[in-house]
């Protein structure tokens, strides 16, 4: 039952059985100033009648009964339609959507050459800055009251984020123009996080090559609806799990994707084979000697709690970078590659500290249109993209409407919306839904 949650909460296999099609919204429910806007009805979980903005009809999934309430993506064919989405779903700017004639070639034939640059000092750079960084965490954990402990866990746990990241540019081979620098650079940087090497590299390989792309991106998916339908138990750990833990849900990804041999092809067996060990013996060596140390407690506090605060960022970027209500995953006999990169991934700034730690992840959008580009070298391959194609971009500043909408909306999957939120299906089993509602703020300053 734990791997069959695990699976459904990350991502699922088989064909696609979509939920029934719910009618669009008529043009005359569109948003407009002063009007209720749809994604108000859900981030506040309201039902205000004598509005047409929702049309309520009767929906059953499997042995659910509930009223679904249809709230079809308002139109963004205008820039006035686009604003007011962006608004509503906490988005800076949502970029309109990208022709069917250009290509992803189109695209990174702008960018300058230097961007594409393997600079050896400014990588090891990014090595001392996560190395000073996470020995300053650690001793301020060390140092601190038990009231300050959580200010120095969420400091050493953005830290170590820049491990991942460092480990992540050797997987892109963006780090070193040595291979085998780049291999030995990568695992060891991803062994603090007990994270596989190799299986973390084949898996976000396809991830590229396949994003947004509904099945085959392994970075999540949306629930599907026959596994939301399957089972009472696995839809309330799917519930919790797609809900108030959601900004945790790395550690199950982390669980199903990288230690199954099954999940890899024979040619990739002995690269994993090789990660797995390393990342076994530093639990075997590691860990017993924390322990011995500072005692349990202490592996708890050093190790346990910024590794959770890794995770924190691991999902919260993972979600932020590709998850919006208006973003869509599609089949792949829909799929176009240049809108999933350029349309489908969110650029979103955060607090200048996280980024500094964090290397630049969240420079987002030229990474995915070329994964060779340095950290270092992100800003300059954005504002490229920015002077060449900025009206087709997605833009954010992290805030608390975001991490709502993505965590209270963005749930089924449905053809005609994207997503269909979990208390729109099953509103008796939606308390962690409905708590989230009551409980984040809609605020976006």
């Amino acid at each position: 039952m734990a791997s069959r949650i695990a699976d459904s909460l990350i991502a699922f296999t088989g064909p696609q059985q979509c939920l029934p099609r719910v009618p669009k919204i008529a043009s005359s429910a569109r948003v407009s100033p002063g009007s209720v806007r749809p994604i108000d009805l859900l981030l506040k979980g309201s039902t205000l009648r004598g509005r047409r903005c929702v049309v309520p009809m009767k929906r059953r999934i499997g042995c659910i009964k509930a009223v679904a309430v249809p709230v079809a993506p308002p139109s963004a064919d205008s820039a006035e339609d686009r604003e007011q989405l962006a608004e509503s779903y906490g988005f800076r700017q949502i970029g309109e959507d990208l022709p069917d004639n250009v290509t992803l070639k189109d695209i990174m034939d702008t960018l300058p050459k230097e961007v594409f640059e393997i600079d050896d000092v400014k990588a090891w750079k990014s090595v001392l800055i996560s190395v000073t960084s996470y020995t300053l965490g650690l001793f301020m954990i060390a140092k601190s009251p038990w009231y300050l402990l959580p200010l120095a866990w969420a400091w050493t746990g953005t830290a170590i984020t820049g491990f991942f990241v460092i480990g992540h540019d050797c997987a892109h081979k963006s780090f070193s123009k040595n291979k085998l620098v780049e291999d030995i650079v990568g695992t060891l940087a991803f062994l603090p996080l007990v994270y596989p090497y190799e299986p973390w590299r084949f898996k976000h390989d396809r991830h590229h090559a396949k994003t947004n792309m509904l099945v085959h991106d392994t970075a999540w998916q949306p629930v599907p609806p026959e596994e939301f339908d399957s089972s009472p138990t696995l839809r309330k750990a799917i519930i919790f799990g797609y809900g108030p833990i959601r900004p945790w849900l790395s550690i199950a990804h982390w669980v199903n994707w990288h230690f199954n041999l099954k999940k890899f092809r024979a040619s990739e067996v002995n690269r994993v084979k090789i990660s797995l060990a390393c990342v076994f013996a530093f639990m075997a060596v590691g860990w017993p000697l924390i322990i011995y140390k500072v005692g349990l407690l202490g592996w708890v506090k050093f190790w346990l709690m910024p590794w959770l605060g890794y995770h924190f960022w691991m999902s919260t970027f993972t979600m932020v970078h590709h998850t919006a209500p208006h973003i869509p995953f599609k089949p792949a006999d829909e799929w176009n590659a240049a809108q999933a990169q350029l349309n489908g991934t969110v650029h979103c700034d955060y607090p200048s500290w996280i980024e500094i730690l964090c290397h630049d992840i969240n420079v987002h959008i030229p990474h995915h249109i070329s994964p060779r580009i340095p950290s270092y070298n992100l800003r300059a391959a954005h504002d490229s993209i920015q002077e060449n194609w900025g009206k087709y971009t997605n833009m954010a500043t992290w805030n608390w409407r975001l991490m709502k909408t993505i965590m209270t909306v963005c749930h089924v999957y449905d053809k005609e919306e994207n997503y269909i939120p979990f208390d729109r299906l099953a509103p008796e089993e939606s308390q962690p839904i409905t708590f989230l509602k009551k409980a984040m703020p809609n605020y976006t300053a």
